[in-house]
């Protein structure tokens, strides 16, 4: 393949790379595509789309369980890990057949498999698998290379088969014991997930509770709830070293509540990501890189160097798709709309995809006091939400930081059913400035869960 000049290039077909490199060819530029695995990035093809799937799985083992509750007579339950990891390929081969049929279809636009790197702000090598390379040169280049798992450093942790948020949706068999090592987004999910299939869970996590950052009370509900489930978890417990006996893998564990060692049949890592830089070479392009190998950008998503930008989990920022997606919307607007456009006043939000769903918008009750806000907390127990009670899923707690003097809202907490949805409700609000005052005499449908937003505001005036 001969080099070329283009006007944009873009490293990495995720889902703010590959949008941006459309809209872009649609606009007239000459685009090339970089991509060197799947397009769709981690989403769609190890992300979000089949740890959903798998999710939807799990629930519907979960509900065949509580059948009688219901008043349903089911019979025994059993799982085929087999049918629901080739349900979640299916969807995800769907998911990722559209997205490169969109990149392909679109005039203007080439897709080209395989690594990228940095020759100088200007000019970016591809590697391919067969060893050959190609020079590419353009006038801007936009960086989405993503992210990966990463382990920390334990004693001999690289001496055995330990599993990944990615290695975890291949299993053909459920786990006898699960071992989880990490209290985050991944290891909560992974680990009801494979509690629901029949697995027997371990989540082992160093904070005093599961989710570091969330706010305390919230985070003790959701573990409350994960135990319910039968799921162990071990807080302020680290493991200091991992062996395979065999049949077995002995954890060897140091927390006030754990065992000296704990033995599981599998182990899944899970504390954290690390970004696709490495093979970047971002020196030679004047792209400066944090100490974590996260790609450094301003409010802007500009890079150090002239004409080179980064968007998505690479930058280091809050890693999950729709803010990838919304990165694309800033360049977007910025580059072809005449907008002048920046990160700074994005609302965040995201949804844990437990049962409940717990789902975040906003700001914390300490981050809103450490932003200077006098502020009023409603909060309400799911078990005063009509709905819930209906549906006989009650469990969680709903929590909503109010501006005191202008009545807006500054974040909320929805743990609960479709936790998501409901939080989603509150984002509006806060994009449209509603004071919580309208919300508390909104004529929601009866009976709906939004509706519980009338008394979950009822004492702010």
């Amino acid at each position: 393949m001969a080099d070329a000049s283009y006007d944009l290039l873009v490293i990495g077909a995720g889902q703010g790379g590959g949008p941006l490199a459309g809209t872009a060819a649609d606009h007239g530029l000459s685009t090339a595509l970089i991509e060197h695995k799947h397009v769709g990035g981690t989403c769609v093809n190890e992300g979000c789309t089949p740890t959903k799937t798998m999710i939807a799985s799990a629930r519907v083992a979960h509900l065949a369980r509580r059948a009688e509750d219901y008043g349903v007579d089911t019979g025994p339950i059993s799982v085929d890990l087999e049918a629901v990891r080739q349900r979640k390929r299916d969807i995800v081969e769907s998911f990722r057949a559209g997205s490169r049929s969109g990149v392909e279809g679109t005039d203007g636009l080439d897709l080209i498999e395989g690594t990228g790197r940095f020759v100088d702000a200007r000019t970016v090598e591809v590697a391919f698998d067969d060893g050959s390379t190609r020079t590419l040169t353009a006038d801007r280049i936009v960086v989405n290379t993503g992210t990966r798992p990463t382990a920390p450093p334990i004693e001999g942790l690289d001496d055995i088969d330990y599993l990944t948020s990615t290695s975890i949706m291949e299993l053909g068999a459920v786990p006898e014991h699960l071992l989880i090592l990490g209290g985050g987004y991944i290891g909560l999910e992974f680990g009801q997930m494979f509690r629901r299939f029949g697995a027997e869970v371990t989540i082992i996590d160093r904070g005093e509770h599961v989710l570091g950052r969330e706010t305390a009370d919230v985070a003790e509900e959701l573990q409350s709830i994960l135990r319910e489930d039968g799921i162990r978890i071990l807080n302020e417990t680290s493991m200091t070293a991992v062996a395979d006996t065999g049949d077995t893998i002995t954890a060897t564990l140091d927390g006030p509540d754990a065992p000296d060692q704990l033995e599981g049949s599998h182990l899944l890592v899970a504390t954290g990501r690390r970004p696709n830089t490495d093979d970047l070479n971002p020196g030679a392009a004047g792209v400066e890189i944090d100490d974590r190998g996260f790609v450094e950008v301003n409010d802007r998503l500009e890079t150090s160097a002239d004409g080179v930008y980064a968007l998505g989990d690479v930058t280091g920022g809050p890693a999950f798709t729709h803010v990838s997606y919304d990165d694309y919307r800033v360049l977007r607007d910025n580059w072809f709309n005449g907008a002048s456009k920046t990160t700074a006043d994005r609302i965040v939000s995201y949804t844990l995809f437990t049962d409940p769903q717990l789902g975040r918008v906003g700001l914390t009750e300490a981050q809103a006091r450490e932003h200077g806000h006098d502020i009023e907390v409603a909060e309400m127990p799911m078990t005063h939400v009509a709905r819930a009670l209906e549906v006989d899923e009650s469990r969680g707690l709903m929590r909503a930081i109010v501006d005191a003097d202008t009545k807006q809202l500054l974040g909320a907490a929805i743990l609960g059913i479709e936790g998501g949805e409901l939080m989603s409700v509150l984002q509006t609000a806060m994009m449209g400035k509603i004071p919580v005052t309208r919300l508390k005499e909104a004529p929601y449908a009866h009976p709906t869960l939004a509706e519980s937003l009338n008394n979950l505001f009822a004492g702010i005036e």
